[in-house]
C-alpha cells in the first residue's frame, strides 16, 4: 500500500496490517442497522461477560463471525473451559490460550461450578425469574459453592435468567413424544425412582448389547452414573443413532434441540424433580 511506501520514505517502520472480516448474522447476511439484525455490545453484556465478549471476537479474527444471540452461550462456555485449562498448561500453551491475552497474563480461575448452556436449562425446568431460585438447585449439587465465594457464579445465574425469559421462553416450543419416545421416557422417570430400577436399565443395556460389563456402583446423585441410565434407557429402546434419544429428550421436556450432558442436568435440577418434569411432559 502506498502509506508503507510513505512510511519507507520518512525512514520510519511501515505498519502492520491486520485484516478482518465484517460481522454477519445468524444467516449469514451482513449485519446492518438498517435491518436491525445484528446484536449489539451492550446486548451481549445484558446476558454474558466482558471477558466472552472478548473470548469471541479473539477467535479467528481473519473470519466472518456470525454474531447473534445463539452464539453467547457457546462463548461463555468456551471461555471457562479456557480458564480451566490454563491452569494445566506449559508456558508455550499459555501463551497461545486466548484468556493470556484477554487478561494480560494474569489470568483467574474459573469458579463456575456449572455450564452456562446448564443454567439456561435450569431456568427453563424451574422457570425461575431470579437468581435466587437458581442457587437453591446449584447448592444441592455443589454445596460448598456460594454467590460470595463464586461470584462469577452469581454473575452467570442472573444472566441465564434474562437470557432465558429474554430469549428463550417466547420461542420455546415443546413437542408431543412419539409412541418409542413415549415408553422411553415412561422407562426414564421408573429407572431414576430408585438404585436397584436404575442398575437393572444398565444391566438389560448390557444383556441387549451382549455384553458382561460389571454394573457401576449405584449412586443417583452422581452424574456419571446418571448418564449411564439415561445411555441406557436409548439402548434399550433402540435409538439409531443415540443422539435421536437425547435430542427427543430436550425437545419434548425442555422445548430445546440440543443442551448439555443429561446426566448433569438431572444432578443439577434433582432426580425427584426429574421425574416429575417426565411425569408432566407425559401427561399433557
Amino acid at each position: 500500500p502506498i502509506y508503507d511506501g510513505i512510511c519507507r520514505v520518512l525512514g520510519h517502520r511501515a505498519p502492520e496490517h491486520f485484516t478482518y472480516e465484517l460481522f454477519l448474522d445468524a444467516n449469514g447476511q451482513k449485519i446492518s442497522k438498517t435491518s436491525g439484525n445484528g446484536i449489539s455490545i451492550d446486548e451481549w453484556l445484558t446476558y454474558a461477560s466482558a471477558e466472552s465478549l472478548s473470548y469471541f471476537m479473539y477467535q479467528k479474527p481473519k473470519t466472518a463471525k456470525r454474531m447473534h444471540f445463539d452464539v453467547i452461550p457457546k462463548a461463555v462456555d468456551e471461555y471457562h473451559q479456557q480458564l480451566r485449562a490454563y491452569a494445566t498448561q506449559d508456558q508455550k500453551a499459555q501463551l497461545n490460550n486466548p484468556v493470556w491475552h484477554i487478561h494480560a497474563g494474569d489470568v483467574p480461575q474459573s469458579d463456575m461450578v456449572v455450564p452456562f448452556s446448564m443454567l439456561l436449562n435450569l431456568a427453563s425446568a424451574s422457570s425461575a425469574e431470579d437468581k435466587e431460585t437458581m442457587w437453591g438447585f446449584i447448592n444441592k449439587y455443589a454445596p460448598d459453592a456460594t454467590p460470595e465465594s463464586n461470584p462469577t457464579m452469581d454473575q452467570a445465574a442472573g444472566f441465564a435468567v434474562a437470557y432465558f425469559n429474554d430469549k428463550v421462553k417466547p420461542t420455546k416450543v415443546f413437542r408431543a413424544p412419539s409412541g418409542q419416545e413415549r415408553l422411553a421416557l415412561q422407562d426414564l422417570a421408573d429407572a431414576l425412582k430408585s438404585a436397584e430400577a436404575a442398575l437393572a436399565a444398565i444391566a438389560k443395556k448390557n444383556e441387549i448389547l451382549g455384553k458382561e460389563d460389571p454394573l457401576p456402583e449405584a449412586d443417583l446423585a452422581d452424574e456419571e452414573f446418571l448418564q449411564s441410565v439415561v445411555f441406557a434407557i436409548g439402548k434399550i429402546h433402540g435409538f439409531e443413532p443415540l443422539r435421536d434419544w437425547f435430542t427427543a429428550i430436550y425437545e419434548v421436556l425442555l422445548g430445546a434441540s440440543q443442551g448439555p450432558r443429561f446426566g448433569g442436568f438431572i444432578a443439577l435440577y434433582g432426580v425427584s424433580e426429574t421425574i416429575d418434569l417426565i411425569e408432566k411432559a407425559l401427561a399433557d
